[in-house]
């Protein structure tokens, strides 16, 4: 009877040698950038308490509504794998109170996300998210400077025509106002809505907005900038000054309202075409009263969200080649039981000193020694034979070119990382 053939779960992958390298090249842009914008890493839990997300992210999204892994754990507490990051992070500033610190808590993560949803392209169950936090500031200079940041990152990875759309979903008194104005525009269409938008209309009209089966209907709904106070027009104006002043492009979409509950004021998308129809590859927006919402004090804040997969897979699409890890330094061949065991020796000297190198595990004869190397893109082959043992010496080829030369094995390491 054969054995059981294990599978990956729905919507997970795996990242294989080949495929990994190019994660590698992204993260490491993502976290140079945050660098260079003053942005620290924080690493919090792939799960917390479920009423974090309820409270968080909002009960009428569709992440707590029906996306969520929820579990009990062995204590019959009710936690969640994290559906995004930014609950998480306000969760630990909160926590650790980060608020005391002088300056303003600049934050960035990069991570495992979950959530329960149909897989498609770039679109997983396990997903990983790269995100911005920026803690205790109102000034809409931060607001462009952390749209600036994301913009920048795609600029970085050589992304194509990739744009911005902003708006502001303003403040507590600006989205009543335009509650009403909405309702009285989507009522008589209640009956042809679908079940999500009837059930949302009540307990979150501007959600209904972001609804991607009905988008057609909503072309003449009202705008919620016409909704605006005058704070919330003077920041929005603001904001947009300072993109300007950056030179970073973005247009304005009225209808933009994101799929979470907490945003106020700036909302904000990364658009770019490559995946069909599906064209957000990242988004965020500013949440002044998230933070006192899971216990914290009054602190403003804003971050984004963007996802790995959907940058990949766009980058792939649109032919974008990233330049990813050096090639192997040197491939060590032995000819001989003595000096095999010198080999070792040699192999555990050169990585010591930050110099790639691999050899052979499997027995093989000298040729398809060669041939692995070659196969492995080795910058240099380094022979070593018996004759060579007795003399103290090991003859290095350069594979490019096929010049060999002899050198002491005393200054292998340094031969080749000169």
């Amino acid at each position: 009877m054969a054995k059981e053939r294990f599978e990956k779960p729905t919507g997970t992958q795996d990242v294989l040698p080949g495929a990994v390298e190019k994660w590698h090249v992204v993260e490491a842009k993502a976290r140079d950038l945050c660098r260079r914008f003053n942005y620290r890493e924080i690493r919090t839990p792939m799960f917390e308490h479920t009423e974090l997300f309820e409270r968080g992210v909002g009960e009428t999204t569709d992440i707590v509504e029906g996306e969520m892994y929820t579990f009990k754990d062995k204590g019959d507490r009710d936690l969640a794998l994290r559906p995004e990051g930014t609950a998480g992070v306000v969760r630990a500033y909160v926590q650790n109170k980060l608020y005391g610190e002088p300056d303003v808590s600049k934050l960035y993560y990069i991570g495992p996300m979950f959530r329960y949803e149909r897989p498609q392209a770039g679109r997983y169950r396990q997903f990983h998210q790269f995100g911005i936090e920026a803690f205790g500031a109102v000034d809409p200079a931060i607001d462009a400077e952390v749209i600036s940041l994301g913009y920048q990152f795609y600029k970085d990875l050589g992304l194509k025509e990739v744009r911005v759309e902003l708006n502001s979903v303003g403040n507590a008194p600006s989205r009543a106002a335009y509650r009403e104005k909405l309702l009285a525009f989507l009522r008589p269409m209640h009956d042809t809505l679908c079940k999500d938008c009837q059930r949302r209309m009540e307990r979150n009209p501007l959600r209904v907005l972001d609804c991607k089966v009905d988008q057609d209907k909503f072309g003449d709904a009202p705008s919620i900038l016409d909704s605006l106070d005058e704070e919330c027009s003077m920041h929005f104006a603001k904001v947009k000054s300072h993109l300007d002043a950056m030179g970073v492009e973005y247009s304005i979409n009225p209808r933009l309202v994101r799929g979470l509950d907490y945003y106020t004021h700036t909302a904000f998308e990364y658009k770019a075409a490559g995946i069909g129809t599906i064209d957000t590859v990242g988004g965020g927006g500013r949440y002044n009263g998230l933070v006192e919402e899971i216990g914290g004090p009054d602190q403003p804040g804003i971050g984004f969200g963007i996802g790995l997969e959907r940058i990949l897979l766009i980058l792939e699409n649109q032919g974008v080649e990233l330049e990813t890890v050096k090639p192997l330094d040197v491939y060590l061949v032995a000819l001989g039981e003595a000096a095999d065991l010198e080999i070792t020796k040699q192999l555990f000297i050169l990585r010591s000193q930050g110099i790639s190198a691999e050899r052979d595990y499997l027995g093989r004869k000298m040729k398809a020694q060669m041939k692995s190397a070659d196969r492995l893109s080795a910058r240099y082959t380094a022979i070593l034979g018996e004759d060579e043992l007795l003399d103290g010496v090991i003859t290095v080829k350069t594979m490019a070119t096929g010049e060999q030369r002899t050198i002491k094995l005393e200054e292998l390491a340094q031969a080749l990382a000169e």
